[in-house]
């Protein structure tokens, strides 16, 4: 009978499915029927539920499974982060050490997972001492995830010491330190590291596409950027949302937009970062009516904008001058779409006002519509304003109010003293920067990227790292003397030409 009760109970079971109502009516079932105490039941009712997504019934029940084996809490452990919750994957972790059961590579790669979902560096320090006394440092799948967990905690360091224990890695481990490399900022070691991928032998698929093509973004090294866009196509790797939203991200940034616009045309599939990122790389290099027009193709076949789609259609509209057309995105913002305005997007605002000379209209913007002190990236876009359209007097005025709220920000200085330059007063300028020089404010230095033959080359003003600075300098010498001779020489010719026309 109660083998009969039990094939009944699991045939109901599978009939639900991952469907909470109809689940918890079978649990009605099982406890009325007295089946509750089967662990193969609850086993199965629980996976069931938490296919389902609910953790906390998931948690009722599991409580309720008597002496639960080590295939219900590796269920758990794993199930928990997916759902969000990976505090509870470290939980239920704990209560399985405490119950004498001894994990797996499943579960501490889990664990871990969920630790670096945490960032709670210290609990991931304590569970991979855990893992080298159980004997699991090797294991691949560990491997990947301690790799994965140390980068997104930013201990790079630690992270390549534990990525070159192993020497043959899986693609996760190479994965999660490129990309680790590349979120970190460091973009050319991210690079460097898979061209050793590629000599190791080890073939790259789509995640590594993404963390590389980021990379190059970060250093404009479009030759790089350009190969492997031709790899993707040469060996048919699909080019999902991910990897196209990185392609589009890539050329833009490398002002290639005409490139990233037919990647975004070429998209079977198209969200809404990926129309953002088309439409902010269009604004970030003045063509302001594509952005537009491509604003509005999505407003009609496209999924609905967000904060940042409007934050690119603004900032697209202030670099191309588009002020009418500025004014009506951010009027529906929040009347048609329900977007709250951001400090971002007031920061555009008075840009876009600023930058077209309204300058009056953009200090009336901040009074009414920003409640409380604005911030400094406001007063940032209207002391630029102010300098291009040579309000000096305005312009001292909003940046002693910078200075007021950032006294220690260099940039706020070096614009005073731009101002005060072009307003003819050198004795302002030397005052200002006595200022920075009193308080230990240094300029920071600006930089350009350049690529020659696949290499990329950083220079600064008076920079003289570079390994050819002698060749560079002499070249540079060289190209202002011939600009000088060719000068002269037209010059004369000129004359020769007045003094002598039948010549």
């Amino acid at each position: 009978m109660e083998t009969k009760q039990h094939s009944s109970a699991y045939k109901a079971l599978l009939l639900a499915g991952a469907r909470l109502k109809p689940l918890q009516q079978v649990h009605a079932q099982i406890i009325t029927s007295g089946s509750h105490h089967s662990r193969a039941l609850l086993t199965k009712l629980l996976t069931l539920v938490c296919s389902a997504g609910s953790i906390h019934y998931t948690r009722q029940l599991f409580l309720s499974v008597p002496k639960p084996d080590s295939f219900l809490f590796n269920y758990i452990i794993t199930s928990s982060p997916k759902l969000g919750f990976s505090s509870d994957s470290v939980n239920f972790y704990h209560k399985m050490l405490l119950s004498n059961i001894p994990p797996s590579n499943y579960t501490f790669s889990s664990v871990i997972k969920a630790c670096a979902n945490l960032v709670d560096f210290r609990l991931g320090r304590i569970v991979h001492s855990h893992v080298l006394v159980c004997g699991y440092g090797l294991d691949l799948y560990v491997h990947a995830a301690l790799v994965s967990f140390y980068a997104k905690c930013g201990d790079l360091d630690m992270a390549r010491k534990v990525f070159d224990i192993v020497p043959e890695r899986s693609i996760i481990a190479w994965n999660a330190m490129i990309s680790g490399y590349e979120q970190m900022g460091f973009a050319t070691k991210a690079i460097g590291l898979f061209d050793l991928m590629r000599e190791s032998g080890v073939k790259p698929d789509s995640a590594t596409f993404v963390s590389v093509l980021s990379a190059c973004s970060q250093l404009g090294s479009i030759g790089l950027g350009c190969w492997v866009h031709k790899y993707i196509v040469k060996n048919g790797i699909d080019v999902n949302v991910i990897l196209g939203t990185a392609l589009i991200n890539m050329y833009t940034r490398c002002g290639c937009v005409n490139k990233a616009r037919r990647v975004f045309d070429g998209m079977s599939e198209r969200n809404v970062v990926a129309w953002t990122a088309i439409i902010s790389g269009y604004g970030v290099h003045g063509y302001g009516v594509e952005a537009i027009d491509l604003f509005r193709q999505m407003t009609i076949q496209g999924p609905s904008p967000n904060h940042v789609t409007f934050i690119g259609v603004l900032s697209a509209c202030a670099h191309a001058g588009l002020v009418c057309e500025g004014r009506h995105v951010f009027s529906i913002m929040k009347k048609k779409y329900g977007v709250i305005p951001k400090m971002e997007h007031h920061v555009c605002m008075v840009d876009l006002l600023g930058r077209a000379g309204f300058l009056g209209e953009a200090i009336q913007y901040i009074e009414q519509a920003i409640s409380g002190e604005p911030p400094p990236a406001v007063w940032t876009a209207m002391l630029g304003a102010c300098k291009v359209h040579k309000n000096f007097d305005l312009g001292v005025e909003v940046a002693e109010r910078l200075l007021a709220i950032e006294p220690d920000n260099p940039g706020h200085y070096v614009l005073l003293s731009n101002i005060y330059a072009l307003a003819g007063r050198m004795d302002r300028v030397q005052m200002v920067r006595d200022m920075m020089i009193k308080r230990g404010l240094k300029k920071k230095l600006g930089y350009s990227i350049i690529e020659i033959d696949g290499e990329t080359h950083m220079f600064s003003m008076g920079d003289k790292s570079h390994p050819e600075t002698t060749e560079i300098y002499r070249a540079e010498a060289a190209a202002k003397f011939s600009i000088v001779y060719f000068t002269e020489f037209n010059f004369w010719l000129r004359r020769c030409a007045l003094l002598f026309p039948d010549i």
